[in-house]
């Protein structure tokens, strides 16, 4: 009785398949082309990204190689031609690669203390480098290059970016400490508090900044 349920599935997927063997030849077909297409991709896109890390790399060095030289206006020519490749190649890259050589051109830019290009800089690296660790430590500066400016409502909007960011990051205690910190200046003691007591729960292994939040804390509680 076995055998005939089994023979008769199988005249069933016999006649299944003689039916519509074309629909299946093609459909076989269709699945084989996309998974050679889809490896075919994943090896050009690793190829791509092998070569934009080697070029990061190389313009990261030059970058480095100039920071070296004291006298400025011997490399100033250099720096320039330098900062026209960053900016040509960070057009052309996204992700990890792009994300660099923006925060390149923002180090460049803040070592000359032109702010707001620094900070276009740093945000950008943060936007096209979100799902990397390089998006919080951009933040993190884009923050610094605004409060140069005198924008501090802007700067602690930056630095509560960082400190939320999926990515954490080494200097997210101190961030945290200078949302506090600019909240006092601009006259907001509550809110301070409430940022230096954040200061004490989230990073209570960290001395330092454990130590100055609980010392503004103690100043701030007292008056």
């Amino acid at each position: 009785m076995q055998n005939n349920e089994n023979d008769n599935i199988g005249e069933k997927i016999n006649d299944f398949i003689r039916n519509h063997r074309k629909a299946i030849f093609i459909t076989i077909g269709i699945l084989l082309f996309l998974f050679i297409g889809l490896i075919a991709f994943l090896s050009i896109s690793d190829a791509l990204n092998k070569k934009a890390t080697a070029e990061i790399d190389e313009l990261y060095g030059r970058y480095n190689g100039l920071s070296l030289i004291n006298d400025e206006e011997f490399y100033t020519e250099d720096l320039e031609y330098l900062l026209t490749d960053l900016k040509t190649f960070a057009q052309k890259n996204k992700g990890f690669a792009g994300s660099k050589a923006w925060s390149i051109i923002g180090l460049i830019y803040s070592g000359r203390k032109d702010w707001s290009n620094a900070q276009e800089a740093w945000l950008s690296s943060a936007k096209i480098g979100n799902n990397t660790y390089l998006a919080p430590i951009a933040l993190f500066n884009a923050a610094a290059a605004s409060e140069e400016q005198g924008n501090l409502e802007q700067a602690i909007d930056l630095l509560k970016q960082s400190v939320a960011h999926k990515f954490e990051f080494p200097a997210a205690p101190r961030a945290q400490f200078s949302i506090g910190r600019l909240y006092e200046t601009l006259g907001d003691p509550t809110s301070a508090i409430e940022a230096y007591r954040e200061v004490l729960i989230k990073w209570p292994e960290m001395p330092v900044w454990h130590n100055l939040a609980r010392s503004r804390l103690a100043f701030l509680e007292v008056k």
